[in-house]
């Protein structure tokens, strides 16, 4: 239990920091462009701490679910208007003003020239983008710590267990041989617990995954080279075709080359190479679930309201993923695991929180960007039609827009933070 909470504590600093990280990539650059920025906050809500360096007061908030840094000048002034004019009526015509009134609130006569709203479209997109993309830095530094300095479980071609009978694919661990059933063409050539699988059909192999690839896209008699005892030697298996998940499709099953050993799996430390490539295959598939959010709501709303079980792919918010992290700390793994496996996770999350904010929806990062890309061609073809420039885009006519991605955002958030609480996710 001790372990449980030790590990909770460690994993929701580790939360806390990848926040204060993203905004400091805002917070660099805006400073770099000569933005000037008031606050730069971890959290919502009452400040439980502040101090005040320069023209910046960072601090931390009571409620740790997110963070920002206010720059001055956010909005533009509406076209033909300065800052100061009376609040109009209207369920949106006022809010609108009221953004703007706060968007200009610390902007003094010396700060004219420091507005966001004033620097040229590319440098909003940097500042903007600088958040998401310190998530996605530490990111890489963290795989490149699990992968390169701790290492990752590998299969090897090293035999570690030899399949009695062929059985379904369906079938579990604990499952027996049926009387009568065939041996598998491992067993019935001879292989061993311990072979070393170096060549098959006349091709070495030094992976798993690629000798597997060979033998399910095989058939027929083949001729396998195992090193046993210091000494190579051929045997000759016949295998049999036999249906078996789809490497690429685990809801799927297909016709495939079986021989029926299973692999020696060990810990080994890869190469840079292999950083990158599981940075790309990890972020194609948080972009996948991304968008697949509004499909896991059923599932949410079940979990807390329908007693049903809960999704191990379901969404976890801050709370569900430091629950997690105590999970691990209390695990029975070796200690460098339990390390690796937490940073592991605290990357996952890094790449969400990048990704997340990339959505071009306010009030999120993205929701900036794309209205600055739109406002540099506007640019452009106006400079291209001799036409005078038309000036920065109305973001706060998206206000609308992000107040409602706002209450959304609330209320998908309180329903994670409940499944979080009653009926979490479990390694």
């Amino acid at each position: 239990m001790v372990m449980t909470i030790v590990g909770i504590v460690i994993f929701f600093l580790g939360i806390l920091f990848s926040i204060a990280w993203h905004e400091l990539g805002h917070f660099a650059t805006a400073r770099w462009f000569g933005i000037k920025v008031p606050e730069f906050m971890v959290g919502f809500g009452k400040t439980v701490w502040s101090r005040r360096v320069g023209e910046t007061e960072f601090g931390v908030k009571a409620v740790p679910m997110g963070g920002y840094i206010r720059m001055i000048g956010m909005m533009p002034p509406a076209k033909g208007e300065r800052y100061g004019r009376s609040r109009r009526t209207g369920p949106f015509q006022g809010l609108i003003d009221d953004a703007r009134q706060a968007s200009a609130v610390d902007v003094g006569p010396e700060d004219a020239d420091r507005q966001f709203y004033t620097r040229p479209p590319w440098k909003r997109i940097i500042v903007m983008a600088a958040g998401p993309a310190m998530n996605l830095i530490l990111a890489v530094v963290l795989f490149a710590i699990v992968l390169m300095g701790f290492g990752r479980m590998t299969a090897t071609t090293t035999v570690s267990e030899v399949s009695a009978c062929v059985l379904p694919a369906t079938a579990t661990r604990q499952d027996v041989c049926p009387p009568g059933a065939p041996l598998t063409p491992a067993a019935a050539a001879g292989f061993q617990a311990g072979d070393k699988i170096v060549a098959f059909n006349g091709v070495r192999y030094d992976s798993w995954d690629d000798l597997q690839l060979a033998i399910r896209a095989a058939s027929g008699t083949v001729q396998v080279t195992v090193e046993r005892n210091g000494q190579e030697q051929v045997l000759t298996p016949t295998l049999v075709t036999t249906e078996r998940l789809d490497l690429n499709d685990p809801n799927k099953l297909v016709p495939v080359g079986f021989l029926g050993v299973g692999p020696v799996a060990e810990v080994q430390r890869q190469s840079i190479s292999d950083v990158g490539a599981t940075m790309g295959s990890v972020i194609s598939e948080v972009g996948q679930k991304l968008v697949q959010l509004p499909q896991r709501v059923p599932n949410l709303f079940g979990s807390v309201f329908l007693g049903e079980e809960r999704s191990q792919d379901s969404p976890v918010g801050i709370v569900g993923a430091s629950r997690i992290g105590g999970q691990i700390l209390a695990s029975d793994a070796p200690p460098g695991q339990e390390i690796a496996s937490m940073l592991t996770l605290l990357a996952l999350v890094n790449i969400s929180l990048g990704l997340f904010n990339l959505l071009p929806i306010p009030p999120l990062d993205g929701g900036q960007i794309f209205p600055a890309i739109w406002e540099a061609i506007r640019r452009r073809f106006a400079a291209l039609r001799g036409r005078p420039d038309p000036g920065p885009v109305d973001v706060a006519r998206l206000l609308p827009i992000a107040y409602t991605v706002a209450l959304v955002f609330v209320a998908w958030s309180a329903l994670v933070l409940v499944a979080d609480v009653i009926n979490p996710v479990r390694l």
